[in-house]
């Protein structure tokens, strides 16, 4: 395995960690340890995170089936607002 140093290191940073690994119940060196391999773990895409939201939400409410909506005439033709 190997060994890493870390020079110049903020004072209130290393307190920090120290209060970490205590919460945690580790040395800092293995809360550091734990740290890093959170930080630079790839996880792997899910077959979910392929497919977009609303595909997702199709598939979650297909079984309900689906609903056609008659959508009434326009009446009116936009208009742009006015600025003044």
């Amino acid at each position: 395995m190997a060994s890493l140093t870390i020079r110049n290191l903020d004072d209130g940073l290393k307190a920090q960690l120290r209060l970490q690994a205590a919460r945690h119940g580790r040395s800092m060196e293995e809360e550091v340890r734990v740290i890093l391999a959170e930080a630079l773990t790839v996880p792997s895409p899910s077959a979910d995170a392929a497919v977009g939201l609303g595909s997702r939400i199709r598939a979650h409410f297909a079984e309900l089936g689906g609903v056609e909506l008659d959508l009434p005439p326009r009446i009116s033709s936009p208009e742009p607002a006015e600025l003044t």
